[in-house]
């Protein structure tokens, strides 16, 4: 089915909250918690093309580990909790706050790539020795 088929496709903002996918907006992305499925069980959309890589990951420990300190710093500063209670919040905090926003943050990277077809770099002249730029 072509792409122009589906008009009412999901932003990558939605489809990320949904973890739904990119093309339908209905098929499942995952096939578990964070393994991508090979391709769309509704419109059959290949999941191929998806490589988020490591971009996921970074954004959550960065987000998350902001919140989550400014919010220990924040307690540390006004209450002055013993130490126990900061062990016993901020991991949990990290741990939770990761595992739960992860998902939804790898699938928006994934309806982005889709969107706007992302793709790996390629280049005419590597391998290439008769190569003139001026053809370009």
């Amino acid at each position: 089915m072509a792409d122009a088929a589906y008009h009412h496709a999901p932003t990558p903002v939605e489809a990320g909250l949904k973890c739904c996918c990119p093309r339908c907006g209905e098929g499942k992305l995952f096939r578990g918690f964070l393994k991508l499925a090979p391709a769309c069980d509704r419109c059959g959309l290949d999941y191929g093309f998806a490589d988020p890589a490591d971009g996921p990951a970074f954004f959550v420990m960065s987000g998350v580990g902001i919140l989550v300190t400014a919010v220990f710093a924040w307690v540390e500063v006004v209450y002055r909790p013993p130490m126990w209670v900061h062990l016993v919040t901020v991991f949990p905090g990290f741990l939770l706050g990761c595992l739960a926003t992860l998902r939804p943050v790898k699938s928006w990277l994934v309806a982005a790539q889709y969107i706007h077809k992302a793709e790996e770099g390629r280049f005419e002249s590597l391998g290439r020795h008769d190569f003139d730029p001026r053809r370009l």
